[in-house]
């Protein structure tokens, strides 16, 4: 599957791949430079009490965030985007739109940070959650109540790769006069836009596919409403969990080749879950690319290509899936996803440690779940690493 481009077009805004190197930018109209300058500045002149020349102070605005904000905005068929210092700095900011006594539904295999900080930071100020399984749309629709106020989704989740249906969700929480936001990390704006499913609001990690190169961390909102988006401004700019002009250039420098990745991303992971599930060894591959995933078929109609991230379990023990981590070279043992390079953890002990170990399994979290975020490196290789590491866990 492939974004498709066949139909003959009047503009460049019809086509992901030329909005991903043009959108929101455009060469310096006083130097003609053709990159986006880096305005590394704190301040800027003013012509006189209040009245500034667009830009005020940097955590308020500054030009090369500005840029990279029309250019997320863009890729997620968005009217605004609003970047930030980190991707939890983007959800801790949607969870500033809410009052005390507000109830929140979201997914019961969400990724351990946003646990955390549903948990343990917004639960002290008198917010209420539940963790419910979003691919059941009955059991979302028992979990919400009249104060529920959001729906927070991932699709698809992490570390489980399930898909979420958004359009019936979003249609779910505006019934009950909820936001729904929609945590598109793993798919990004190549692969899907919530937006266009209905979703209010789009977070990212800029940290992973949209940077790209492992070298920069930022999150971003996306959204169409206007006055949802000067809400979330006030927020951007009162917390000041702003990224600096080099992070939103780094990320701008990523978003130009976020599409040819993605290609090479999700055709490298396509081959290897389809190699890790008739492997005789492996007992369970999470992939929605595969057509025995339980959301095949949603994934195949919502997402226009199934992703670069995949999850597999040998016979669920923590000592095997800590030996085939410990024990691979291409693929490196470490946090994070979405850059070039091939790495892989044990959510148990790693990115998932911060929920209890019984909502984890309950949720099907288990010790030996392995995540693995497939690079662009040559497939015979990373293919190799894999048999390697697994046939060591087993000996």
């Amino acid at each position: 599957m492939a974004n498709d481009d066949s139909t003959d077009h009047d503009s460049y805004e019809d086509h992901i791949e030329t909005r991903a190197i043009h959108a929101g930018q455009a060469p310096d109209g006083e130097t003609g430079a053709l990159m986006t300058p880096i305005h590394a500045n704190s301040t800027y002149v003013q012509d006189s009490p209040g009245k500034d020349r667009g830009y005020e102070y940097s955590r308020t605005g500054n030009p090369t965030r500005t840029d990279l904000e029309a250019n997320l905005a863009s890729l997620e068929s968005g009217a605004h985007g609003r970047a930030f210092s980190s991707g939890m700095g983007s959800i801790n900011t949607v969870l500033n739109l809410l009052e005390a006594g507000d109830h929140v539904v979201a997914g019961d295999d969400v990724y351990g940070g946003t646990h955390r900080l549903f948990t343990q930071v917004y639960e002290d100020y008198d917010l209420d959650f539940d963790f419910v399984d979003t691919t059941d749309h009955d059991a979302v629709a028992a979990a919400m109540r009249p104060d529920t106020e959001l729906l927070w989704l991932e699709t698809p989740t992490n570390p489980l790769m399930r898909v979420v249906d958004i359009a019936a969700l979003a249609d779910l929480a505006h019934d009950h006069d909820a936001l729904c936001a929609v945590d598109n990390t793993f798919a990004t704006p190549y692969l899907q836009r919530p937006l266009e499913d209905g979703a209010d609001i789009v977070s990212h990690s800029l940290t992973k596919y949209l940077g790209g190169h492992s070298d920069v961390v930022g999150g971003a909102l996306v959204v169409d409403d206007d006055d949802l988006d000067e809400r979330i401004g006030f927020y951007q700019n009162s917390v000041g969990a702003t990224p600096g002009p080099f992070e939103s250039f780094l990320v701008l420098r990523g978003t130009k080749t976020l599409p040819v990745r993605m290609d090479r991303h999700c055709e490298n992971t396509r081959a290897l879950a389809t190699w890790l599930d008739d492997h005789p060894d492996v007992s369970e591959v999470y992939y929605p690319g595969l057509g025995s995933h339980p959301q095949h078929d949603l994934a195949a109609r919502q997402m226009d290509d199934f992703g670069g991230m995949l999850s597999f379990e040998l016979d669920g023990s923590l000592e095997e899936a800590s030996t085939v981590v410990e024990s691979t070279e291409v693929f490196t043992l470490a946090e994070s996803l979405g850059g070039v390079e091939s790495l892989i953890e044990q959510p148990a002990a790693m990115t998932h440690a911060a929920i209890p170990r019984e909502e984890r399994l309950e949720a099907g979290l288990t010790d030996g779940l392995i995540r693995v975020s497939v690079g662009i490196e040559h497939l015979d290789d990373q293919r190799r690493d894999l048999d390697r590491a697994i046939d060591a866990a087993l000996d």
